[in-house]
């Protein structure tokens, strides 16, 4: 029997494997309007199902800025090598 409960007005359920199993078109449809789902065995939680969200614009110019730091802070290669060059030789494995 699945067990609800509200937390950061979010519903939560929890469910057992099996009952995910057969059951679970209907619980990608809880899902999709908001709730999460808690999938356990033996009654210990072992997958969560929670709604997909896309991430906001801030936060994926903030991850490019980061990326961008990182590849600033890392040494230059004395190495001319091109990134067609790189994707050939990593295609020859």
């Amino acid at each position: 029997m699945p067990t609800t409960s509200k937390h950061s007005g979010r519903s939560r359920a929890s469910v057992g494997t099996f009952q995910a199993k057969t059951h679970f078109s209907q619980l990608l449809v809880r899902v999709a309007r908001g709730e999460e789902i808690t999938i356990t065995r033996h009654d210990r939680p072992v997958a969560r199902l929670v709604p997909a969200e896309r991430p906001s614009r801030e936060h994926v110019a903030t991850l490019f800025r980061q990326m961008d730091a990182l590849r600033q802070g890392l040494p230059k290669s004395k190495d001319k090598t091109s990134l067609k060059d790189l994707i050939h030789h990593g295609r020859r494995f």
